[in-house]
């Protein structure tokens, strides 16, 4: 089984109490760590990973991402999905051949820029090309950001129902899975019963529902963004304060 079969397999019939967890290295070392915890598969968070680079997330250049996703797939022997961002600009032949050269075998796309929610259309058509260049090779998670770049006064219903309209056509263009980036726990078994295939939850750290609960609740695998590498940094300056006592 190839590593891309076996990413696609761990998404396939899980019972809701057993969500598929997928930590998020930002290097090699933090990679490995997790790997060695028995994950059977990675997701690389794009702040995080911006973050061990010394960029603010968001600015981090494709080659950067890139070669950072290249050093983390080296270092495991499971699958690794990687969080590419809105694909830099980069046409969608090139893109996937770009993130196959990694040794990647998965991509985490977002459907907003500059801070606005793409025309989920037009998205839906550039998702089909990257589906048409990537063929099989490659697990294709869709973000969508309805909660994050909503409104301040915009209901949660509301924004999920945004979200998942959005998820038909994502699903429709190829997309593996979604992910409704902040949706609030108490509208995720709306999503779940509007949104046809796996749904990407974000977890927490420390606090809130357990992975069994979010599963409980409609998720079909859950990530974490940069949650631990900054929990990571958080005990590292605890480490260095005490240094110098």
């Amino acid at each position: 089984m190839t590593r891309v079969e076996a990413l696609r397999a761990l998404h396939r019939r899980r019972s809701p109490d057993d969500p598929l967890v997928l930590p998020g290295p930002w290097d090699a070392a933090s990679a490995r760590v997790f790997a060695e915890a028995g994950f059977p598969a990675l997701a690389t968070p794009s702040a995080g990973v911006a973050a061990s680079l010394g960029y603010e997330d968001g600015q981090t250049p494709a080659e950067e991402m890139f070669a950072a996703v290249a050093r983390i797939v080296r270092a495991v022997d499971v699958p690794v999905s990687a969080d590419i961002e809105g694909g830099y600009g980069i046409a969608p032949g090139e893109l996937v051949e770009r993130l196959l050269a990694t040794g990647a075998v998965g991509c985490n796309l977002e459907d907003s820029e500059g801070g606005a929610l793409k025309d989920p259309r037009a998205h839906a058509d550039w998702l089909a090309e990257v589906r048409h260049a990537a063929a099989d090779r490659l697990f294709l998670n869709a973000r969508i950001d309805t909660f994050i770049r909503a409104r301040r006064d915009t209901d949660p219903k509301q924004a999920a129902e945004q979200a998942i309209e959005r998820a038909a056509l994502y699903v429709a263009a190829g997309a593996d899975c979604v992910y409704p980036i902040g949706a609030p726990v108490d509208v995720l078994p709306l999503l779940r019963s509007g949104i046809q295939g796996p749904v990407n939850v974000h977890g927490t750290v420390t606090g809130g529902p357990s992975p069994a609960e979010l599963g409980e609740l409609g998720a079909t695998r859950i990530t974490f963004g940069p949650g631990l590498q900054r929990r990571a940094d958080e005990a590292l300056r605890e480490i260095a304060a005490d240094l110098g006592k």
